[in-house]
């Protein structure tokens, strides 16, 4: 059956993406013993359908690219083995960095910043970083109180957003923030109107003290807001346990995760952390689709434990 399904994905048929992605999404190793029919059918997109491409396959895929067959493939074949990210996925991915292979001049960013797309890094250390974890729970929105006495945005002031509030004292919420080193209460707090414009910071401590961070630069493109405007009276709760870290969704309705990894509307886009620049942590997801009827776009929420920040940003077709 999931070979049938790659056949008819290499026609480019709309459905047997829809289902091959479904497989990744849930448990990408029912994929790995196919990947390599995948590869010989030259089908790289969408790139998450290698997360569990085995050393053969990473192989290949190192192979095609040294040999500069198809140079105009590099950015696809780039993403694969970054979603794969395999150990001979980095090491090629550090090589390249600094031996750009034919076709990189086309390239927006160098080949180790694809890294970023399957949830990694490599830290000013020189070590690699998992950006994301392991363990997803779905976030349900539960309606809270109106704002009251929240504190403003200094921009727009209208009243911040509770985004999230969280305890590791909750073993749940532990497992999930396990790869950040979190420990105790998280308030993340942000605006949910200027958020859209640009990434915004905040100074986080593990008391649950959350302040807006003085040195978030207001874009010059951010609308004047005619008035202050409430925020949504929504926020995430703690849902079910996921089976796979990949079950979350930007776009539909019930796809909000704590944990996890996340669904990028567009390019991968983990924020840098502005006490020190190394990539912060990735926390959670929220649909616009929960907070909204009509919702659309996503925000993500992450966090740099060592510097003490948090922080939001947005993305929308």
């Amino acid at each position: 059956m999931i070979e049938e399904l790659m056949r008819r994905a290499a026609t480019e048929d709309d459905d047997a993406i829809e289902e091959l992605s479904a497989i990744a999404d849930a448990d990408p190793r029912r994929l790995t013993p196919h990947l390599s029919l995948l590869l010989d059918l030259d089908v790289l997109y969408p790139a998450k359908l290698y997360r569990a491409a085995d050393a053969d396959v990473v192989r290949r895929i190192i192979e095609q690219v040294d040999s500069g067959r198809t140079p105009d493939r590099l950015n696809h074949l780039l993403m694969v083995l970054a979603h794969s990210a395999h150990p001979s996925a980095e090491s090629a991915l550090r090589r390249w960095t600094t031996q750009p292979p034919p076709g990189s001049d086309k390239l927006y960013v160098d080949a180790l910043s694809y890294a970023h797309e399957g949830g990694w890094a490599v830290g000013s250390d020189g070590r690699r970083r998992n950006l994301c974890g392991d363990t997803a729970y779905r976030w349900v929105m539960r309606a809270t109180a109106p704002g009251g006495d929240r504190p403003s945005c200094p921009w727009c002031a209208s009243p911040l957003w509770v985004a999230a509030d969280l305890d590791t004292a909750d073993a749940d919420i532990a497992a999930a923030l396990a790869h950040t080193g979190w420990s105790g209460r998280l308030v993340i707090e942000t605006c949910q109107f200027c958020a859209c414009y640009t990434t915004l910071y905040s100074h986080v401590t593990p008391t649950g003290d959350v302040t807006w961070w003085a040195g978030n630069s207001r874009p010059s493109y951010l609308p004047d807001a005619p008035e202050p405007e409430d925020p949504t009276t929504l926020s995430p709760v703690l849902g079910p346990a996921l089976t796979s870290p990949y079950q979350v969704s930007a776009w539909n309705q019930g796809g909000s995760t704590l944990g996890g990894r996340p669904e990028w509307i567009q390019d991968a886009e983990h924020a840098d952390c502005p006490g020190c620049g190394e990539l912060m942590d990735y926390v959670g997801l929220i649909a616009g689709a929960d907070l909204d009827e009509y919702g659309e776009g996503a925000y993500y929420l992450h966090l740099h434990q060592p510097c003490g920040f948090a922080a939001v940003n947005y993305q929308q077709s």
